[in-house]
């Protein structure tokens, strides 16, 4: 193929026809032993021979591309097809996943229709004045409705259903009382705006008229008016209105049960709803009126009740009138003082801390039966093996009963260096005095020292207990908390019992 390239045609001729004399030569030609035919067909056969080369490998590389083109047009068809498979399955899935979106949105808002229409017509059924029984089953529809669904509570109360309950109480029929009592109850779970609602169109009065009424006889309808006390209470703004209505009293009569009438669900619900209205500063007032106080403090060791009770004490305790009330209960401080040795239970050390500490606080005369009660060992295990709170609690505790200690030290030494100076003998330098000194002076000062030396190993002694009690305590904190070994008890009664005389009370 090279030589069919070649410009030189002469070469090519003398190369084909006479190679031995071309070598010897070294490229001498001799044109004129060559026929001019014989020229023009070599030259034909060398161009024909490069064209049909040339066309040959054309031709082949056509035919390559074209096998390949063809190769690549059917997979590209092949592909182009299966991709426009997918995206037609895509669509058909995508369209049938709407298509039951939509089925399923026209079942729910269908749904939703049938069930406002039922609730239109139960409030309609309500507003029947006529006939009774219908009112009833209405009443009782709701209940049962307003139980479970909060949104249903939301719409029963936008169409109106809570004005004809309301009214209902009115009626002489008891299980129509009961029907609408419970109905009201259930609206006002967990929805404030009905709570208020309910109390705006006047419940709470037509209530107390149920209660007050002289064939008030039902205690299913005293419970149910507990019960819807219990849920109205809840929210502060009704606290005041509630409490002011006089239900209190009502309360107080159900907790204590007297006529042993109640359920023991009923007197719980009266004791939370007497917790939600005390944490009310006002109702305070209402609340002392009775007799609540000493049924609370005699309730304290229940322990079904007990902390929910030290909770209305707290509440009480920071007026003058709740302090004094709850001094005025026989044995109250004691009662008091042992709450803090319940070790199982912190949440009533806490509290019962709390409501000595403000009594302590605020007058003397009970920090004197505190320290009766022997609170000072009570309060030493408290700061040792108390939760945080009434740690702190108890610190303050016992700030205040150490202030009184120190003053009570500072005005007996007054008083004894008072009578040292009015009542000590003026002697002179005589040589009697002298003698006199020599002998009956010594015995004196020798008595002063016997008596040192007892106070002394009295000290001593208390000083022993301290640190025997101090190390007992802490054996135990070791064996609760898991502290560390090199724990230094007496630092940390240093720091409780510091030189701090305030008495604010953060906590």
């Amino acid at each position: 193929m090279a030589k069919c390239h070649r410009n030189n045609v002469g070469s090519v001729v003398l190369d084909h026809r006479h190679p031995a004399k071309n070598a010897a030569t070294a490229g001498h030609f001799r044109w004129n032993s060559i026929s001019a035919s014989s020229i023009r067909r070599i030259v034909l056969d060398a161009v024909s021979c490069g064209t049909s080369r040339y066309g040959y490998h054309q031709r082949h590389d056509d035919d390559d591309e074209g096998s390949s083109s063809a190769a690549t047009s059917t997979a590209s068809l092949a592909s182009g097809s299966r991709r426009e498979n997918r995206p037609d399955q895509k669509t058909e899935k995508l369209a049938d996943l709407l298509n039951l979106t939509g089925c399923e949105n026209e079942a729910e808002a269908k749904k939703k229709e049938e069930a406002l229409v039922e609730l239109k017509q139960v409030v309609k059924d309500l507003q029947q004045g006529e006939d009774l029984a219908k009112r009833r089953m209405a009443a009782t529809t709701v209940r049962s409705l307003a139980k479970e669904r909060s949104e249903v509570r939301g719409t029963l109360a936008m169409l109106g259903a809570i004005p004809p309950l309301v009214g209902m109480l009115d009626s002489e029929d008891v299980h129509s009382q009961i029907a609408s009592l419970y109905a009201l109850l259930n609206l006002g779970i967990g929805n404030d705006a009905n709570k208020a609602a309910i109390v705006k169109v006047g419940a709470v009065h037509k209530m107390l008229k149920l209660i007050e009424s002289p064939d008030a006889t039902n205690s299913s309808v005293s419970e149910a008016i507990v019960a819807n006390f219990l849920g109205l209470s809840a929210l502060d703004s009704n606290k005041p209105i509630i409490g002011s209505s006089g239900a209190i009293p009502f309360l107080v009569r159900t907790l204590q049960d007297l006529d042993y009438e109640c359920s023991h669900q009923a007197k719980q619900d009266a004791l939370r709803a007497l917790y939600n209205l005390s944490i009310f500063p006002t109702n305070s007032s209402f609340i002392l009126e009775t007799e609540l106080v000493p049924f609370l403090v005699s309730s304290i060791g229940d322990m079904e009740v007990s902390e929910r009770v030290l909770v209305i004490l707290s509440n009480l305790v920071p007026t003058p009138e709740g302090r004094k009330a709850i001094s005025a209960v026989k044995d109250s401080i004691f009662i008091l003082v042992d709450v803090l040795n319940w070790t199982d239970s912190p949440e009533c050390q806490e509290k019962a801390s709390y409501i000595l500490m403000i009594m302590a606080h605020k007058s003397y005369s009970d920090r004197q039966v505190m320290i009766e009660a022997g609170i000072g060992s009570s309060l030493l295990e408290l700061t040792l093996l108390g939760s945080t709170l009434a740690q702190k609690r108890a610190s303050r505790i016992l700030e205040c009963l150490r202030t009184d200690k120190g003053k009570q030290v500072s005005r007996s030494y007054g008083r004894g260096s008072l009578g040292a100076d009015i009542s000590a003998p003026i002697f002179s330098a005589s040589p009697s005095f002298t003698k006199a000194s020599g002998g009956g002076g010594k015995g004196y000062l020798e008595e002063e020292e016997e008596e040192e030396d007892t106070m002394s190993e009295e000290k001593k002694a208390v000083k022993q207990l301290v640190q025997q009690s101090l190390q007992n305590n802490m054996r135990k904190i070791v064996k609760r908390a898991n502290l560390r070994q090199d724990f230094v008890p007496s630092q940390h009664l240093a720091s409780l019992t510091s030189s701090s005389t305030s008495k604010s009370l953060p906590f």
